[in-house]
């Protein structure tokens, strides 16, 4: 009996443990939904991303993972559920180096550090009207990223990437054969 006790104890031990959510699964579970545009950068595109602004530029050199996921026209209730997918996220091992909380947006930075050094990060910035997250992976200074933030220069990358990479409209014009 005291064999079936533990061994059903640690089953229910690893699978608290397993619960938590990561932003992989995260890109995966949303990518394909309905308004959704999702980018994930190989390394060999990254010296595109450069050419944005001096300071990504500088953030991207430490880059080894790029993500961005945005979300238009989205209800109250997807965002809500949105930003508890962000939370059960960083909940674990993540700290929040930035969380504004207001009816009209969310915004939350949320690191994992190796001493001083920031490995990852999560910037979510969410209205009713877009909501965008951009996670990153490689070294970079938690104090650079939360400028960048302040500044809103994610946002600008955001939009950037958008233009940059929505497909052009093709204008009908006058074809001779």
């Amino acid at each position: 009996m005291k064999k079936i006790t533990i061994l059903l104890f640690s089953l229910l031990m690893l699978l608290s443990c397993g619960s938590q959510k990561s932003f992989q699964s995260f890109f995966n579970d949303h990518k394909r939904d309905l308004g959704v545009t999702a980018f994930q950068v190989p390394n060999f595109m990254r010296a595109l991303l450069t050419n944005i602004s001096p300071e990504i530029n500088n953030l991207f050199g430490n880059v080894k993972d790029f993500k961005f996921i945005t979300f238009t026209d989205i209800s109250a209730f997807k965002q809500q559920a949105l930003i508890q997918e962000m939370d059960l996220m960083t909940n674990n091992n993540f700290t929040d180096i930035l969380s504004t909380n207001t009816v009209e947006k969310t915004k939350i930075i949320s690191v994992k550090e190796d001493g001083d050094v920031v490995t990852q990060a999560i910037i979510f910035n969410s209205t009713l009207a877009k909501t965008s997250v951009i996670y990153l992976k490689g070294r970079f200074d938690p104090n650079k990223l939360k400028h960048l933030s302040e500044t809103n220069q994610f946002e600008n990358l955001s939009n950037s990437l958008i233009q940059n990479y929505q497909p052009k409209a093709i204008t009908p014009g006058f074809n001779p054969n």
